[in-house]
């Protein structure tokens, strides 16, 4: 008896497009890959993909739209489910008014709508586009684009079996949690998921004494996301301190973990783990780590044209010290991993010292401080030192010691890069003085100090325009050179794209070259005050300035300015 062909096999051999012992075959290749038929097709390049697009439009009377014109940052999140896009091959596009468009290559797959449209709740609409544009786009937002994680939705039955990479916290997973704590495993899981789809930085599990309260940090700024029931705090806890590979028996000292969480075949979350006894349980807190900050360019950091180039020149230089400095949480570890990404290539042998390593690099060699194995950073630069090194990165500089063997570095043809906590670029160099550092070294072996903040991006959806007097604008400390005649800035409003009118961080910068002068007043023992005012002559903007040209650009707001720079 023939096969019967419909849909979309029936399209393919009216127009001659395939013939029906190739249909056969594909239709059964394409089952055992489990993927659909059109995209087995145009992927080993049996059929045209233009050509039947252009077919399907003229059968169906569709118009073919162009996913090029299309921006992917646009696509409606709430309903981009990773698992049910690549299944179908179909990707919501956006919402107008109460339906949702579907971009399909092709129409006749009704079941991709129909499953679209139950889990959505809106009736869906097909809008017909090429398969190979199609499969491009869906490979560009959900394996090159980090806020993909954000999108992967997941039932109950699919957060009870989110799987750890490690198979050691597989086994302790499966063997520590009975089965009345399944519900435990769902509610952190689906945390979790939650967590990275809003695009968090951390998580905080905190307990009190009548309650507990569960907190999310998104563009640095703290939210709470709910409230389980006090009573729970110790089940919480022991199942966060599981998946860690933390000592559950063990509530009276802190203890540090790591969690690697498989949330689909291709793609891993790492999140670094922090266990505190308080005074009514353990506080955990999370932080996320997201490997595409190794990959980002310099281009997306916020640097103005004449601080990047200043960065890049500096990072070409055989020797010298940069340092990176501000305070926790402002993106010094971005800053450095994205020089370390522009330096590694197979001429350079790249070692680090980190505590902890956040994130793999692959062509470096990375090394994990550890203190109880006496393995500080200073014992790491030493040995650094005797492996023929061309770029050497030390977490923080903290003591004397390694200060002083990573000024050595810098000085025998080695380029160093480091961090510190300081407020500003010439508070820095303060700082080392203090340390013991003499000033005749600093001069000779730092290169370039870049001091910098993360300020919240202003939401490009729902930001509106706000006018501001130039006599207060003068006031916060614009300079008259900077205000055109008439300076637009923005504030944030707020929509379902954004949270609270912003989306995103930017950073601030203050790049600070060691000149002859500069040299000249450290090695006089000048103090912060004398250091900056000589590099504002010299045309360095201050972290200050740096945000109020941001908020010039449309970037952020004068009122995140004005929060995260000090005046």
């Amino acid at each position: 008896m023939a096969p019967s062909f419909h849909g979309l096999t029936n399209t393919l051999l009216r127009h001659e497009l395939v013939d029906i012992e190739t249909i056969e075959r594909s239709v059964k290749q394409a089952a055992e890959e489990d993927i659909p038929l059109l995209t087995f097709l145009v992927n080993n390049n049996t059929i045209n993909a233009t050509q039947f697009a252009h077919v399907c439009s003229n059968d169906h009377g569709i118009p073919l739209f162009d996913l090029a014109t299309f921006d992917i940052n646009n696509l409606p999140s709430d309903f981009l489910n990773e698992k049910r896009v690549i299944k179908h091959s179909a990707l919501p596009l956006f919402v107008r008014g109460s339906r949702l468009y579907i971009a399909i290559g092709d129409p006749t797959n009704q079941t991709a709508l129909e499953e679209f449209q139950f889990n959505a709740g809106m009736r869906t609409e097909a809008i017909l586009v090429c398969e190979k544009q199609l499969q491009a786009t869906i490979k560009s937002k959900f394996e090159s684009d980090s806020s993909a994680l954000a999108v992967s939705e997941f039932d109950e039955q699919e957060l009870a079996n989110l799987e750890l990479s490690d198979p050691e916290s597989s086994v302790a997973q499966e063997s520590d949690l009975d089965t009345d704590d399944q519900p435990i495993v769902i509610y952190i899981n689906k945390l979790l998921m939650d967590a990275i789809r809003k695009g968090a930085s951390d998580l905080h599990f905190e307990p009190y004494e009548k309650n507990y309260r569960v907190r999310f940090r998104i563009d640095g700024i703290l939210h709470e996301i709910g409230s389980p029931p006090a009573y729970l705090s110790s089940r919480l806890a022991a199942r966060l301190k599981v998946m860690s590979k933390m000592d559950i028996a063990e509530k009276r000292v802190p203890q540090d973990g790591r969690i690697k969480l498989k949330i689909s075949a291709k793609k891993s979350i790492d999140f670094r783990v922090s266990s505190l006894p308080t005074l009514f349980g353990e506080k955990i807190v999370l932080r996320i780590l997201d490997s595409s900050i190794a990959m980002m360019g310099i281009e997306q950091l916020g640097y103005e044209d004449e601080q990047r180039s200043l960065y890049e020149e500096n990072l070409q230089r055989p020797q010298g010290m940069i340092l990176v400095t501000g305070p926790t949480g402002s993106g010094k570890t971005v800053s450095l991993y994205t020089g370390l990404n522009i330096l590694n290539t197979p001429e350079r042998n790249i070692s680090t010292a980190e505590d902890p390593v956040e994130i793999n690099l692959a062509g470096v060699n990375q090394v994990h401080i550890n203190q109880k194995a006496g393995l500080d950073f200073s014992s790491a630069l030493k040995a650094f030192l005797r492996q023929d090194p061309d770029v050497v990165m030390v977490g923080e500089i903290r003591d004397l010691e390694t200060a002083e063997i990573a000024i050595k570095a810098a000085q025998t043809g080695h380029l160093v890069l480091s961090t510190l906590h300081t407020n500003s670029a010439a508070e820095t160099i303060t700082r080392l003085m203090n340390m013991g550092v003499p000033g005749y070294n600093i001069a000779s072996s730092v290169s370039l100090i870049i001091a910098q903040r993360l300020a919240r991006r202003l939401c490009k959806h729902c930001k509106e325009p706000e006018e501001v007097p130039i006599e207060q604008l003068l006031k916060l400390g614009f300079d008259r050179a900077d205000l055109n005649e008439e300076p637009i800035f923005y504030s944030p409003k707020g929509c379902d794209k954004c949270s609270g009118g912003y989306k995103g961080r930017v950073g601030i910068y203050e790049t600070m070259p060691i000149s002859e002068s500069i040299g000249r007043i450290i090695m006089a023992g000048g103090n912060s005050i004398e250091i900056s005012d000589e590099a504002t002559q010299q045309g360095v903007k201050s972290l200050r300035h740096s945000g109020l040209l941001k908020a010039l650009q449309g970037v952020t707001s004068l009122a995140e300015v004005n929060r995260v720079t000090s005046f």
